[in-house]
């Protein structure tokens, strides 16, 4: 079966599942809300992160959009139905992951302007200018489809969206944290916190605004490398 048959089918998939809407909405909702909330209160050190620091919760919503897209086709056979429509199981996958990245890349970038433009608004003369906010801004869309596709890749390797969740969320929230405070060095290659060099004015660590999208990417193909791979040698 050609691709963009496969492709479409994957995307009816995601465009009649209301919890995907709702986490899609998420991401917009919970960025735009603490980064404005942050922007309120922020000092002059860091402006760029001042007005993007909802990302750290936006990117919650994005796993959850990428984990539940996959781990849906693992309950109630509903695997074993799309690849008997579908046999070649790699260009499914690939479909899938297709799928996941291009509403999360469209919703990560509109949720990136709009708090850039929130952001100016409620830190006035101290906001970043234009560039270096629209920098910000795609990088923040980059980010949240790259943590979305992360998550895609490591439910299809699991094929519970409830352990996926169970590994990662606590992996945000806490491990990152811990392992930042104690070895900055190694934390700056970890995947969150490589991607959001791009929502910083300033940072100290080896990594740049687009390399450190490059490392979050890599730790993105790695887990769909990974996925691809445990759809293609698991049983249905």
């Amino acid at each position: 079966m050609p691709f963009a048959p496969v492709l479409h089918a994957e995307w009816i998939k995601i465009r009649t599942l209301r919890s995907l809407w709702g986490a899609l909405a998420a991401i917009l909702v919970c960025t735009t809300a603490f980064s404005a909330l942050a922007a309120a209160d922020a000092d002059d050190s860091d402006p760029l992160f001042s007005v993007f620091f909802g990302i750290s919760f936006g990117q919650v919503a994005a796993i959850a959009f990428g984990t539940t897209a996959v781990s849906s086709e693992f309950r109630g056979g509903a695997l074993r139905l799309t690849l008997a429509a579908v046999p070649d199981r790699g260009r499914w996958f690939a479909a899938k992951a297709t799928a996941v990245a291009l509403p999360a890349l469209a919703v990560g970038l509109l949720t990136g302007f709009v708090t850039l433009l929130v952001g100016r608004s409620a830190l006035g003369a101290s906001a970043p200018g234009w560039a270096e906010g629209v920098r910000g801004a795609v990088g923040c869309g980059l980010h949240l489809m790259l943590m979305a596709l992360f998550a895609a890749g490591l439910a299809a390797v699991l094929r519970s969206g409830v352990a996926t969740l169970s590994v990662l969320i606590p992996f945000l929230l806490i491990v990152s944290f811990v392992v930042g405070d104690l070895s900055g060095g190694v934390a700056d290659f970890l995947p969150d916190r490589a991607g959001q060099v791009a929502l910083h004015s300033t940072w100290d660590g080896a990594l740049g605004p687009w390399s450190g999208l490059a490392v979050t990417a890599l730790w993105a193909s790695a887990a769909l490398v990974a996925g691809g791979w445990s759809v293609r040698r698991r049983d249905a």
